[in-house]
């Protein structure tokens, strides 16, 4: 069952949401907000495995702004952005703040459905225009010679498993260290080595020495 919380201004949208969302068996809305102060508070209290967030709530805090301190408080909350801004500028924000996912709101809503569960899975989702455009970026990058570290593609928290998994330490004890869940520490594990395109322990060790993560007293 994954648990929702959804953070809008319009409690119309809240309302729709709530009932499309809840008639799945795999879903349920454990809470609302109507801007991003209440729904971090929220978030803090019903410790949602997705928060539906929109951007533009004029009273309050903001959904960029709201975004960025839930990750920072609660960093294993996934944040789907469900927003009407089909602009750029809007998309690298919300991704920088920590979101795992951006979806319009004229979607689709089987759309929706689906990018609830793959942000909920420890993956990100982006509509498809938006992907498009993003990997034409990429390609003209690419093009012109600017070629991106691999590493910087990594969350925070992927990082800081990384270290921990080269350091010789067990899923479990990683997950005490850090005060999650295994499951988590296994999913994160999962993506940075998709990511890093590594299968093997020593393939890891070497790479997080190469990036300084993995030091010896």
């Amino acid at each position: 069952m994954i648990k929702i919380l959804i953070v809008d201004d319009h409690a119309i949208v809240r309302s729709g949401l709530m009932s499309l969302l809840n008639d799945h068996t795999s879903m349920e809305v454990v809470g609302e907000a109507a801007e991003g102060d209440e729904g971090i508070a929220k978030a803090l209290s019903l410790k949602p495995d997705v928060v539906l967030m929109d951007l533009s709530m004029p009273h309050g805090k903001d959904g960029l702004s709201a975004t960025a301190e839930l990750k920072k408080r609660l960093p294993d909350c996934s944040i789907l952005v469900l927003t009407m801004h089909d602009d750029d500028e809007y998309l690298f924000r919300a991704i920088h703040a920590g979101a795992s996912g951006y979806i319009l709101k004229n979607a689709p809503h089987e759309e929706l459905v689906s990018a609830i569960h793959t942000i909920a899975n420890g993956n990100a989702y982006l509509y498809p225009t938006a992907t498009k455009r993003l990997m034409s970026e990429y390609l003209d990058k690419l093009k012109r010679g600017e070629h991106s570290d691999i590493f910087d593609t990594l969350s925070d928290r992927e990082k800081e498993i990384l270290g921990w998994i080269a350091k010789g330490y067990a899923n479990k004890e990683i997950a005490e260290h850090l005060i999650i869940s295994v499951k988590t520490v296994e999913t994160h594990k999962s993506n940075l080595m998709e990511k890093l395109g590594l299968r093997t322990r020593p393939e890891l060790v070497k790479f997080a020495m190469k990036k300084g993560l993995l030091t010896f007293e």
